[in-house]
């Protein structure tokens, strides 16, 4: 199931203080989920950890430094190209997180 999931991901995250919209990148590499997230407007190439796949739910882990520091875990299903699920950045309470799977060949949009 690993390669159904493969691919690039634009993500909306509804937080407390507005949406942010960043890309996700899952391969599969040396017969393991690996995953980096590409940050909307700071820049930040992060891994992504502890990625896990149980049937169609994906969970994974990342850190994030801006805007502030904070550790989160996400929780999606995964239902063919779109996602949907929560986002839990320790006491703060969970965001909503949709996603939609990129066409291969779809360009990449530069924030402005």
């Amino acid at each position: 199931m690993s390669a159904e999931i493969e691919g690039t991901w634009d993500l909306t995250i509804a937080t407390p203080i507005g949406r942010v919209r960043p890309v996700i990148e899952l391969r599969t590499q040396d017969g393991q989920l690996a995953g980096t997230a590409h940050g909307e407007r700071e820049g930040e190439d992060l891994p992504l950890r502890d990625i896990a796949l149980d049937g169609h739910r994906l969970t994974w882990k990342q850190s994030i430094t801006r805007p502030m520091r904070l550790d989160l875990a996400f929780a999606v299903t995964v239902d063919g190209d779109t996602l949907t699920g929560t986002s839990k950045a320790g006491r703060l309470p969970s965001s909503k997180v949709t996603g939609r799977r990129r066409d291969d060949g779809a360009d990449v949009v530069e924030p402005m």
